[in-house]
């Protein structure tokens, strides 16, 4: 397997001080740019940059020392030098792309550093999984760290994953080479509660000398927020309110502020630093997830970045909470996230530093993008037979699998039912009366019926509940292997026998989402690995992607990105309410509930 990283600082030191003393020339040289420095939130007009072995080793007003005979120069006058965007917590999963076509897509916008957690691929095939894909990571043109995941299943006891994540795997992984730190620890009331195994796998990562990543979900901002903090999780990307970021940052984590396909918390946050004058160096931008519909059409850190901006930021600091912060949160300062000497040559070219025009990215000193087309080749990782046969159902289900059955005797019941949220990841805990014919509670208005089904082991296990806020009409059904975090199969539809038709063509492609109406399929997206990614290139899946939106619009659905809330409503680590394996969760309380409630 091919790891195409930079040349390490102490391997190429000679060749930088050689080059930034004139003594050798530099392989390429950035030529009358304006530098837009973020160390110092300066813009220096008239600035040259050399390269040499991949990374920066003069950057002031004249690099004319450093040109030789073989010495590539870039002319940039009227255009702006900055950094290689970072994108500070991301799931390449929820690209629906492997880690290859991910880059791809995002190099154009100006991605040139990840910070990965793959821990969707972990739920499905464990410590395997995350090796395949931290491989793939590394053979790429652009800079891909991995986060080792912290919580498959991510809370014990109230749900089954397919694979479980140990100490012992945290502890191996921290040797692998692109690891970078752990994955967000989702079970914050395990860390609150000092869970022997989450602090075990907090233990292990500060042990190796690495970035332990945080997910506090609760809206409660005292004791328990406290003692997850001292836990030991360093950043925090769960928060959705100006109150969130400021209770992060004085706590001393690191603020993430996310802005993916359907969660819209930079405006909301951000107050805190252009209206309440907080110190944005401990702000970062980050995607969290991110379709690949929204890569392809809108765009990546670009995107954020480009948000912030419109929100009221001050586009310098926009940029510096994409690069530099995100660099010294994780340790790699001195590595990338600014146009600095020593410094790895991520490098976009753009004309306008507000509406951020992304016209050439370079990484590790080569054009890797120019005007929206990639240029660099993403290797593929070679994935097994056992990556793509991961979906695993009983026989033939049957709209009598979905069958949700009222109390004996009731003519209406008073029913718990997932509220969806549009643009967040929370839910409502919602109660609704429905009515009973023949003995079955089915959809009614705009609550639909859904289901979890059981994929990894084939148990022929069918949870059967209610949500409400998708507003689908008509005879229909939308299914979906991607079902955040333990990634069986959710169905949501208003009509059984489209329930059992969804959840069947799933099982017969390997994986991926689908929407039936009465009897045909309106869209389809093959996942292949893992039931979660595509190997296709991403515009191809895009397509498919907006097929599936489309489809959902046609079937009455209004709300923004609403595959996202699909893919969401069995994450039983954000509250309020969730379905699982084991039943209806209510997180607030982190118990199962019952799906009908007596009435009054």
């Amino acid at each position: 397997m091919e790891h195409r990283t930079v040349p390490s600082w102490p391997d190429v030191a000679p060749k930088l001080i050689a080059t930034a003393a004139g003594r050798a020339p530099a392989d390429l040289v950035f030529r009358g740019g304006t530098w837009v420095n973020v160390h110092s939130r300066e813009v220096l007009r008239d600035h040259d940059i050399a390269v040499v072995a991949g990374r920066i080793a003069y950057v002031g007003p004249d690099a004319g020392h450093c040109i030789g005979a073989g010495t590539e120069v870039v002319e940039v006058r009227g255009r702006y030098m900055v950094p290689g965007l970072c994108d500070g917590h991301m799931h390449i999963e929820s690209g629906m792309l492997t880690p290859a076509e991910f880059a791809r897509a995002v190099i154009p916008h100006g991605t040139t550093t990840m910070f990965t957690d793959p821990h969707e691929i972990a739920n499905v095939l464990g410590l395997d999984g995350v090796r395949m894909m931290h491989d793939e990571a590394l053979m790429q043109p652009v800079n891909i760290f991995t986060q080792m995941p912290s919580c498959a299943p991510s809370a014990p006891g109230l749900e089954t994953t397919g694979y479980e994540i140990t100490p012992d795997d945290v502890a191996e992984a921290m040797s692998w080479p692109g690891i970078i730190g752990l994955g967000e620890m989702m079970n914050f009331p395990g860390v609150a509660n000092a869970d022997p195994k989450m602090l075990a796998e907090i233990a292990a990562t500060q042990r190796a000398g690495k970035t332990v990543g945080g997910h506090y979900a609760s809206p409660d901002l005292g004791p328990d927020f406290a003692a997850y903090v001292a836990g030991g999780p360093a950043d925090d990307h769960e928060g959705t309110c100006e109150a969130d970021a400021i209770a992060r940052v004085r706590q001393g984590m690191r603020s993430m502020m996310r802005l993916g396909s359907a969660w819209y918390d930079v405006e909301r946050q951000i107050t805190a630093i252009t209206e309440k004058g907080l110190d944005p160096r401990n702000f970062i931008l980050c995607t969290d997830d991110c379709h690949s519909g929204t890569l392809v059409n809108d765009g990546h850190m670009n995107r954020v970045v480009r948000h912030a901006i419109a929100c009221g930021c001050d586009p310098l600091v926009a940029l510096q909470m994409a690069t530099i912060n995100t660099a010294t949160h994780f340790g790699l300062e001195r590595e990338l996230g600014s146009l600095a000497p020593g410094r790895r040559a991520d490098v976009i070219l753009t004309s306008d530093l507000t509406e951020l025009p992304i016209e050439q990215v370079w990484a590790r000193g080569a054009l890797v993008a120019q005007n929206g087309t990639c240029l660099a080749t993403c290797p593929h990782y070679d994935w097994p037979d056992a990556a793509r046969r991961t979906v695993r159902v009983k026989q033939a289900l049957t709209r009598d699998d979905f069958a949700v059955s009222a109390p004996q005797g009731a003519n209406a019941v008073r029913a718990n039912v997932i509220g969806v949220v549009e643009n967040q990841a929370p839910t409502k805990a919602l109660q609704k009366e429905l009515t009973v014919n023949d003995g079955l509670v089915e959809s009614q208005g705009d609550t639909c019926q859904i289901a979890l089904v059981e994929r990894h082991r084939a148990t022929g296990g069918v949870t059967n509940a209610f949500v409400s806020g998708f507003t689908y009409q008509g005879r229909m059904a939308m299914a979906s292997t991607v079902a955040h975090d333990s990634h069986h199969m959710i169905v949501v539809g208003t009509d059984r026998d489209q329930m059992a038709l969804a959840a069947n063509r799933l099982a017969q492609v390997g994986g991926g989402i689908t929407i039936f109406r009465d009897g045909a399929e309106l869209a389809l997206v093959e996942l292949p690995i893992a039931g979660l990614m595509s190997d296709s290139p991403a515009a191809d899946v895009a397509a498919k992607a907006d097929r599936m939106v489309q489809a959902m619009i046609d079937c009455g659905c209004t709300l923004n990105n609403a595959y996202m809330q699909h893919s969401l409503l069995a994450l039983v680590v954000i509250p309020e309410l969730r379905i699982s394996d084991k039943g209806l969760i209510d997180v607030r309380l982190f118990r199962e509930i019952p799906v009908f409630e007596p009435l009054s």
